[in-house]
């Protein structure tokens, strides 16, 4: 049995993906504000420092992390307390805790259909989250709407899974990294959603092919899926478990994602990408 960290851990998909992986006989150790195994604020820099110090007393390996702790952009919510928490909360404790992934390690990060489903949102934040300029990506979030900063944090987590997910200090390792994309899916946060006075209106606007919102559950079991040895071969995936919404909206392909090649750098990647079939190629 492995030992997994979820951030998140006391709500929504943290806590139901705690209760799947425990019940499967799995080691979690939680991260969240309260009622946790490490009580932390991953909105901060100091709370990152403190959450991965203490997750190290606990255990002197992991075999898969998942941070699933956020923020959503509602109408009173700081759209720069959505960039820390969302983006740089996360990704403090993937790369906090990476001495302690074995070979066989799994990331998962936790991204939204909003980043294909919900148009207008800043690729600029997106863009300095990715180049890891939090000071400049806070500035940017802060002439912002929340809710138009909360798809660009999960846009880059996203592109981050895609684009540090091949490089050999991640799949090269051994240590796989995808992420999900959920939709609307029953949690306090979309409770939260529904009771405000502006967004609320908009919290079972778009469609699915099922008629329903997702239940953490769900997400939880797919979520288990890409952490377990069968979700093997998938390295910088973007799962989409939304209903089918994003199909129904985009039946040819998802729209959003062709948004990085201005924010991802896309001739580094190539250019890092040539290099390495080059090198395979004198072997």
């Amino acid at each position: 049995m492995g030992t997994y960290v979820v951030s998140g851990s006391a709500s929504g998909i943290g806590a139901a993906l705690t209760a799947r992986l425990r019940s499967d006989g799995h080691t979690v150790i939680g991260v969240d504000l309260h009622d946790a195994e490490v009580t932390g604020d991953l909105a901060t820099a100091s709370g990152r420092e403190a959450a991965v110090a203490a997750i190290g007393t606990l255990t002197d390996h992991v075999d898969g992390v998942v941070p699933c702790a956020g923020v959503a952009g509602l109408t009173d919510t700081d759209p720069q307390l959505v960039v820390s928490l969302n983006y740089f909360g996360a990704l403090a404790l993937v790369t906090g805790i990476r001495p302690l992934l074995d070979g066989s390690a799994s990331v998962v990060l936790v991204s939204s259909n909003s980043i294909t489903c919900q148009p207008g949102w800043s690729a600029e934040v997106a863009a300095a989250c990715l180049a890891d300029d939090e000071e400049k990506a806070r500035r940017l979030a802060s002439t912002e709407d929340a809710v138009q900063v909360y798809p660009a944090t999960k846009a880059a987590l996203a592109y981050w899974a895609r684009r540090e997910g091949i490089k050999p200090e991640w799949a090269g390792a051994g240590i796989r990294v995808n992420a999900v994309a959920p939709g609307m899916i029953a949690t306090p946060m979309t409770d939260r959603l529904r009771a405000d006075p502006k967004l609320g209106v908009f919290a079972d606007a778009y469609p699915t092919a099922l008629d329903r919102p997702g239940t953490p559950e769900e997400v939880a079991g797919l979520i288990a899926f890409l952490l377990s040895d069968d979700a093997s071969l998938l390295v910088g995936s973007v799962v989409f478990a939304d209903g089918g919404t994003d199909a129904l909206l985009h039946p040819l392909k998802p729209e959003g994602m062709d948004v990085p090649k201005i924010v991802l750098g896309a001739m580094d990647v190539v250019s890092s990408a040539v290099t390495r079939v080059k090198a395979m190629r004198r072997k």
